[in-house]
């Protein structure tokens, strides 16, 4: 890690960023990058591959159960097209890079944000309210469109020359490329934005545990992310279950394992492993249901022709507490689902539609009416 910084960038991995980062550095700046990971977005994996790649100096943090609370309490400025809820995202990231400013003894913040790139977040009010709102007015530095933008305290005490700042707007990438041949990058990151919430795929996952759990956390939409997802309905009582596709998924769900929950794999056959989340709790008749929709996914235990066995394990250790039940292997859609994009669109508008009545009456900022 590298002396004291100068300016605390916002790193996502993106080319917008990483021009951020280096346009800051051709200044002579101590620049420090912070890279924030939740379960919808970040990747502290590839940290050391991008410090190696792009030379830069990157740190980060996981902030994964403040984002589930956002979620919980819901988005202040709504979602997006999908389930993203891009402005009280940035609000919040800018909230947490302002703290780990302040404890590091830097002396602003800077993002690769560009004005009227993405409709709902780089809008000009917008931008203007992110800061305001995330308490970052005059220490927030967008270099890439910064001459649209007033002068920041950084500008006025010639920490940063406003004259090499650029002036980059609107949708097009020309100029970001341009940047970067001229900087000497040549790993150019693929577009978008790299978060699972703006997947329709992803969020009809997510909408369902921020629904059906009383108090859904970040490692309960870490597990939304992996294998196959079902769940099953019996009066006002909810069972999860998550199902391997390889090998790779046998090993995430049991790292996923919390003590609650109960680990289904077939005893004497190969197969995928299940998960069932607080499954210590399930009636004996649901972990049987379970079990055979789980085993209908293993070819060789349908092949068998009849009842498998199936150990259950509560705990993450082969020694833990565990039992058998044999069951016959079948696919019982009508008892456990996935619920629909459609389905979860139409619930997630009615929703908002009620944010936005409840802002009438004054007890409620409104959604935005542009989306990402």
């Amino acid at each position: 890690m590298s002396n004291q910084p100068d300016i605390i960038v916002l790193f996502s991995g993106g080319l917008d960023s990483i021009l951020a980062a280096k346009v800051l550095e051709r200044q002579g700046l101590t620049v420090r990058c912070i890279h924030f990971i939740t379960p919808f977005f970040g990747s502290a994996k590839a940290v050391p591959y991008w410090r190696k790649v792009y030379g830069l100096d990157i740190v980060s943090r996981d902030v994964g159960e403040d984002f589930a609370e956002m979620l919980r309490q819901r988005p202040e400025h709504g979602f997006g097209k999908v389930m993203n809820p891009c402005v009280d995202c940035k609000i919040l990231l800018l909230r947490k890079a302002r703290l780990y400013m302040e404890s590091v003894g830097a002396k602003g913040l800077a993002t690769g944000e560009v004005l009227g790139q993405r409709p709902m977040s780089q809008r000009r009010d917008t931008l203007h309210l992110i800061m305001r709102d995330a308490g970052v007015s005059g220490i927030l530095l967008r270099p890439l469109c910064a001459t649209h933008l007033p002068v920041t305290q950084m500008e006025e005490s010639g920490l940063v020359d406003r004259a090499r700042l650029l002036s980059f707007s609107g949708r097009g990438r020309r100029d970001q490329l341009d940047l970067a041949a001229e900087l000497g990058i040549t790993e150019i990151p693929t577009p978008g934005g790299g978060c699972r919430l703006t997947e329709k795929e992803n969020a009809r996952r997510y909408w369902t545990v921020l629904t059906l759990l009383p108090e859904a956390g970040d490692k309960d939409f870490t597990l939304a992310n992996l294998g196959r997802q079902f769940w099953h309905h019996e009066g006002d009582n909810h069972y999860w279950l998550c199902i391997g596709r390889n090998s790779a998924d046998n090993d995430k769900l049991a790292a996923a394992m919390q003590p609650d929950d109960m680990l289904l794999r077939l005893r004497d056959l190969a197969g995928p492993m299940a998960l069932a989340r607080c499954g210590a709790d399930w009636p004996r008749h649901v972990l049987e249901s379970a079990a055979a929709h789980a085993a209908s996914y293993a070819p060789k235990a349908v092949a068998a022709g009849g009842p498998v066995a199936v150990r259950v394990r509560q705990g993450q250790a082969e020694g833990d507490a565990a039992f058998e039940m044999d069951v016959t292997p079948q696919r019982l859609g009508e008892a456990w689902g996935e619920a629909l994009w459609d389905d979860v669109k139409a619930v997630i508008r009615a929703e908002a539609k009620d944010r936005l009545a409840m802002s009438l009456h004054g007890k409620h900022k409104p959604a935005p009416e542009d989306a990402e």
